[in-house]
């Protein structure tokens, strides 16, 4: 598997109208980025995006295209504002299909819940013939399995596909990147550092930033400016990221830079 780069990044769509109407808060986005990191991973990019078919298959067809590593998290049930599965195949252009390893995770799921008085294990009834519907997959898919009712997700094209529902989403994304992306796991050295600078405009210290980059190139800086919302007299944060010891390396250049250009390391 190529290395995760530039050209070839970790994305992460989350779908739900009620994320962008605010009725819920994501609870995706820090968590992803947490597991990611844990294995040496950084995310690339990410989109929030509507329960809305057509936009849905715009962007699904775009990540594709890209080649990159996808995590999308919701809109695979089978209720009628679900539209990520459909969305996925017609991307693709492939149909859906019942997958036959998800037919028999959810037919199992029925027979347990039936076991307990909840509903009948008969898969001919009209409520289970509609719980089958949430393993119609784009063909050429293969599951991805859920720990938690056995309802799984799916994959394809280095995209997998979960629930919304952090309870069961988040164990079936540790579950992919431990097993389809253990040689990736911490492949890339990478090291972040940063420092709060005082009494200086963001307008000298960007010519710095522009020199740093140029000297390292393996390193990226930035700046993140505050006002003094947190209490503090305004102030810049000033970072590197990148190769450890060229990181290394730029974050003394930088922190060396700030004073001579008249800023302090101290309020």
């Amino acid at each position: 598997m190529a290395d995760v780069t530039a050209s070839r990044r970790i994305g992460l769509i989350i779908v739900g109208d009620e994320i962008l109407s605010g009725r819920r808060q994501d609870k995706h986005f820090a968590k992803i980025v947490e597991l990611l990191a844990a294995r040496g991973l950084r995310l690339g990019w990410a989109e929030f995006l509507p329960d809305d078919r057509d936009v849905l298959t715009a962007a699904y067809r775009r990540s594709f295209a890209s080649g990159d590593i996808v995590l999308s998290c919701g809109g695979i049930g089978a209720t009628p504002d679900d539209h990520t599965r459909q969305a996925a195949a017609a991307a693709l252009g492939v149909p859906l299909e019942l997958h036959p390893e998800a037919e028999q995770a959810i037919t199992l799921r029925v027979s347990e819940m039936a076991a307990k008085g909840q509903g009948t294990a008969d898969m001919s009834s009209a409520e289970n013939q509609q719980r089958l519907q949430m393993g119609m997959f784009p063909a050429g898919c293969e599951i991805v399995p859920n720990t938690y009712n056995r309802i799984p997700g799916f994959y394809i094209r280095d995209h997998t596909f979960v629930p919304g529902f952090p309870i069961m989403a988040w164990p079936m994304l540790e579950w992919t990147l431990d097993t389809r992306y253990r040689d990736l796991h911490h492949r890339v050295a990478h090291a972040e550092h940063s420092f709060l600078a005082f009494g200086i405009p963001e307008s000298r210290i960007a010519p710095v930033m522009d020199t740093l980059q140029q000297r390292w190139p393996a390193v990226r800086a930035f700046s993140l400016p505050s006002v003094g919302e947190d209490g503090r007299p305004a102030h810049i944060e000033l970072g590197v990221k990148g190769e450890p010891e060229a990181a290394a390396q730029a974050l003394a250049f930088l922190q060396a830079e700030v004073p001579r250009l008249g800023g302090r390391l101290a309020p």
